[in-house]
């Protein structure tokens, strides 16, 4: 079943799931049930992404992301197969959104005289406050 984010539909062939056996406490359920969700998507292979989107997601995946280029996501929070499935679907979900964000692209500029000047006025006021702290001399 396709995934869809935001008008933006991932085909089934972008991503596989599997479920594999959960590990810590849970006595004899956890020994016998797969339930933990096994998320993994294609990124380098998948046409439904822009390379700046690909690039931004890469950079967000972080350790999620495999050496062969494919984001892994476990989810095992669930005690369920659908739970879990559902979270790692999310997390892809949310994952995806950041990437389709576009960074605002920030424009160097310069303070204002003003500006400096407030700065030198503050810093020299600060100075004389600090200075008046100081030990007294007599001039005799």
């Amino acid at each position: 079943m396709p995934i869809e984010i935001d008008g933006l539909v991932i085909p089934d062939r972008d991503y596989s799931l599997v479920f594999v056996r959960s590990g810590g406490p849970g006595g004899q359920n956890v020994n016998k049930v797969a339930t933990a969700a096994q998320l993994r998507f294609d990124l380098a292979g998948t046409a439904v992404l822009a390379p700046r989107v690909k690039a931004r997601l890469r950079t967000l995946a972080g350790q999620r992301l495999t050496d062969e280029g494919s984001v892994l996501i476990i989810a095992r929070n669930h005690r369920t197969q659908e739970g879990n499935r559902r979270e790692a679907e999310g997390r892809l979900a949310e994952l995806l959104r950041r990437a389709l964000v576009e960074p605002k692209v920030r424009y160097a500029t310069r303070p204002t005289r003003a500006s400096k000047e407030r700065r030198l006025e503050s810093k020299t006021r600060r100075s004389g406050t600090k200075s008046g702290r100081g030990k007294i001399h007599h001039d005799d």
